[in-house]
Order: C-alpha cells, then sequence, then structure tokens
C-alpha cells in the first residue's frame, strides 16, 4: 500500500487507526503538513515486501522522542519538526538487530544530547543528516562501522573534539559538512588519502589550527572546499592546482552527491521526499544552498584565517573554478597574472590582506565575473578597463592606491583625487554671493528712485500723500456702522 498525502494543508494530530495501519504501508509520504503530536514507534509489517520502505514525515510540527523504526526502512525523513531530546530511542534501543536504512534525515529538529555510540546497528546508511540541531559532544567511534557512508552533514550543531578519526574507516564518503560546531586541533593528513571520491569538504566556522596538509591535494574530486573562519597559519599548499575536477569544471562520473545510491533500486525516492542532497555555500557575499547542481558548482573558501605567503600561481590551473574567496588572510605578493584565464569565474574576493602591485590586465576578460572585492590591500595603478569592472562598487576597490573608474581618482593627476566637490562649492559659494549682491544693488535702486523722487520733487510728495489720504476717507465711508 502507499499512501501520498503531502502538501495537503493538514492541521491537528494523525489519528490512532492510522498509525496502526503502518505496517501495511510501503510507501508514506505525509510531508509538508501541519501535523502535530508524537509519533509512536513504527511495527514491522505484517508481509516481507521485496521493495523497499519508505517514510517521509519532514516539515511537520511533530514533536516529543524520536520513534522506533522496523529494521526493514530504508529511508526516514522526519527533518524540519519538532523532535526532542537525543537519538538513543531510535538508534539504541532495538540491539543486535541489523537495520535496512539507507537515509536518515533529522535535519531541523531539537535534538540535544550527545551522538550515541552504538551505529554498529546501522551498516546500509549512505546518506546521514543530523544538521541544524542541538547535538553537543563529539562523533563516536561506532561511526567507522557505517562503511557504505556517501553524505555526513552534521552542520550547525554543538559537537566539539578533534576532526575524527573514526571517518577515517569511511573511505566512501563523497560529502563532509561539519560546519559551524566546535571542533578544534589540526587537520590529519589522513584526511586527503582516506577519501578519493570526496566532492564536498566544509569545515567552516569552526576552531581548526594548524597548517593546511599537503595531502587535501589528493582530493582530485573536490569540487566544494570551505575551510573559512577557522584559525590556520601557514602558507596556501602549492599544489591546490591538483584538484581536478575544479580544472574540469564539472564532474561527469558524479552528477549529485547521491551518484552511489543505487536510484533504479530505490525506485528514485531520493527525490520524491525531499530529499535532494545540496550543498551550503557562501559566495558573493551571500550564502546560498544549491541542490542537484554539483556538476556544475565549483568553489574555494579560505577567508578568515590567518593564512600568510603569496597566491599559489597554480591557483589559475583552476579553469572550471567558479568561486575563490581569500580574504580577511595575511596574504602578500601579487594577484597572479593568469587569473584572467579562469574563463568561469564569477566571484572573486581577495580583500582584506596585504596583497601589492597592479590589478593583472587579465582582470578585463572575465566576462562571467559578478562580484569583485578587492579592499583594504596595498593594491596600485590604474583599475582595468572592462564592462564587468567598472559596474562594480568603488567600496569593492578601496583602501588601496589605485585610480579610475569606478574610483573619483584620477590617475593623469598623478593619483590623486580631483578636488571636484571643493571646486563645486567655491562655485557654489561665487554665486550665492553675487545673487545676494544683485539684490541689494537692486532694492537700493528701487529704493531711492521712488524715494529720491519724493524728496527732490515736492508736487510730487504732495500729490502723493492727498492720493493716500483720498484713499483713505474712501475706505471709512464704505465700512459698515456697528
Amino acid at each position: 500500500m502507499n499512501v501520498d498525502i503531502s502538501d495537503g494543508g493538514i492541521q491537528g494530530e494523525v489519528p490512532t487507526w492510522f498509525w496502526n495501519l503502518t505496517s501495511q504501508i510501503r510507501f508514506l509520504n505525509l510531508s509538508h503538513n501541519q501535523f502535530v503530536g508524537e509519533v509512536p514507534n513504527i511495527s514491522p509489517p505484517t508481509i516481507e515486501y521485496g521493495n523497499p520502505w519508505l517514510m517521509y514525515l519532514g516539515s511537520n510540527n511533530f514533536s516529543g522522542p524520536l520513534p522506533q523504526i522496523s529494521t526493514i526502512v530504508t529511508e526516514l525523513d522526519l527533518s524540519d519538526n519538532s523532535f526532542s531530546k537525543g537519538l538513543s530511542n531510535l538508534l539504541c534501543e532495538a540491539k543486535n538487530r541489523s537495520y535496512k536504512l539507507e537515509i536518515l534525515n533529522l535535519e531541523g529538529n531539537d535534538l540535544s544530547e550527545e551522538i550515541p555510540d552504538c551505529w554498529m546497528n546501522w551498516p546500509e546508511l549512505r546518506v546521514l543528516i543530523l544538521r541544524d540541531n542541538n547535538l553537543i559532544g563529539g562523533i563516536p567511534k561506532s561511526i567507522e562501522y557505517l562503511g557504505n557512508l556517501r553524505s555526513l552533514d552534521f552542520r550547525r550543531n554543538r559537537l566539539n573534539g578533534s576532526f575524527p578519526s573514526s571517518l577515517g574507516n569511511c573511505t566512501k564518503l563523497h560529502k563532509i559538512d561539519l560546519a559551524e560546531n566546535e571542533f578544534i586541533g589540526q587537520l590529519p593528513s589522513w584526511l586527503g588519502m582516506s577519501f578519493p571520491n570526496m566532492i564536498i569538504l566544509s569545515l567552516r566556522s569552526n576552531k581548526f589550527d594548524g597548517e593546511l596538509p599537503q595531502e587535501l591535494c589528493h582530493l582530485k574530486d573536490l569540487q566544494i572546499l570551505d575551510l573559512a573562519n577557522n584559525a590556520f597559519v601557514g602558507i596556501i599548499p602549492r599544489c591546490i592546482g591538483n584538484f581536478s575536477a575544479m580544472v574540469k569544471g564539472n564532474m561527469s562520473q558524479y552528477d549529485t552527491i547521491l551518484a552511489m545510491v543505487n536510484v533504479d533500486d530505490l525506485n528514485c525516492s531520493v527525490y520524491m521526499g525531499g530529499l535532494i542532497e545540496s550543498a551550503t555555500v557562501t559566495t558573493k557575499g551571500n550564502t546560498y544552498q544549491y541542490d542537484t547542481i554539483l556538476r556544475l558548482f565549483t568553489s574555494m573558501d579560505l577567508s578568515s584565517n590567518n593564512l600568510s605567503g603569496d597566491i599559489p600561481i597554480s591557483l589559475t590551473r583552476l579553469a572550471g573554478l567558479r568561486s575563490f574567496n581569500f580574504s580577511k588572510n595575511n596574504l602578500t605578493g601579487r594577484i597572479p597574472n593568469g587569473i584572467g584565464d579562469m574563463k568561469v569565474l564569477e566571484s572573486v574576493d581577495l580583500s582584506e590582506n596585504q596583497l601589492y602591485g597592479q590589478i593583472p590586465q587579465s582582470f578585463s576578460s572575465l566576462s562571467t565575473l559578478s562580484f569583485l572585492n578587492l579592499s583594504d590591500n596595498n593594491l596600485s595603478g590604474m583599475i582595468p578597463l572592462s564592462t564587468q569592472l567598472q559596474s562594480f562598487d568603488p567600496t569593492n576597490f578601496q583602501g588601496n592606491k589605485l585610480c579610475g573608474l569606478p574610483l573619483l581618482v584620477n590617475c593623469s593627476s598623478g593619483g590623486k583625487v580631483p578636488n571636484v566637490e571643493y571646486e563645486e562649492d567655491e562655485s557654489d559659494k561665487d554665486e550665492v554671493d553675487w545673487f545676494y549682491i544683485s539684490m541689494a544693488i537692486g532694492f537700493a535702486l528701487s529704493f531711492w528712485s521712488v524715494c529720491g523722487s519724493f524728496l527732490l520733487k515736492r508736487s510730487w510728495r504732495h500729490a502723493y500723500f492727498r492720493f493716500l489720504d483720498r484713499s483713505w476717507e474712501m475706505l471709512i465711508a464704505k465700512a459698515p456702522i456697528c
């Protein structure tokens, strides 16, 4: 039996009799409604189905503890609800059983406590999403039993500890997102050696430190690398040009993170329940969430660290790179000339460093560039002429010794800002002075031309006063008598 009442605008609690029918339902989709209340434990089916058993309860207002599920459920989506407490009721109650669950999405709930150490019961798990909760503690050792895991997303929790060594056994991982937690310490060298198919690595906004390991360059298929807002030091590895996927600009082998999930076996349910894999990327000064476009988008973000040295020339080999952000570091040296050969670049941020020299003339050929920030460096010379560069906000070039549009700095004046505002003020001042002077002269001439005539010619003076007297008498005569 298949039941799909998603996006129905239905409110209230799900009746008990309906939950009792779940043992007969192979496909259940209640997502994107306004259901409330607790979800009871899901009973095993009365008939052993050969096909996957799929449950999508996401985007409702369900609350209470997580339910226990049958061992044959293959996909479970409880995302964007109000489930609370921890994960133990779901993961650890039924011991010594082997579950068939492949996709587990618990994103956007109120889950707290530590992640329990009982993952050995879930060997088939391929996609694990726990992002946007309040989980604490470290990542447990039993994660190493998830040998089939492709995607791990723990973003925006309160997890801590060093980079989990238990992930070293999950060699099929394509995505690791531990961003916006409280992890500390150095990145292990095996990180670049253990995941030959890694596509997305996001560790931003943690407390990682130390130098970036050279072994990261072994991640040939990497398309999105986000290490921003940590405390990394040292130089940018010279081998970053080895990221083959960023050279090609697309992934012919993996169109999405879930490409290695057997979609035929899952009856294309990856899309039916809203479990479309996504990547959260900060680019062009904003944060975006991209869905199912991983073969098209490539990004590198090393901003807000303590990296030093120059920008490796090998960066310019990444002809398929669409966005890179090295801002808020201590980088020195010149901007590599070859950046202009990166023809699909859409966003470049090198602000708040100590870069010097001129902006490479090749920047004028970046026809796809829609965001550029070079502010607060030691750059000098003329801004290259192009349609894109002159259209950017002048603040994106401030804090340098640059000249030319869009800045109001005239290169022909030796790099000095034309005092346009001052000249306008002087001109305005002159105009205002002459205006009042002309008014004064006009008033004086008019006054003395009239009054002077009265003083010099007695007959005019007498006629004028007689006119005033007659006018006053006529006004009195016409006034009503009370």
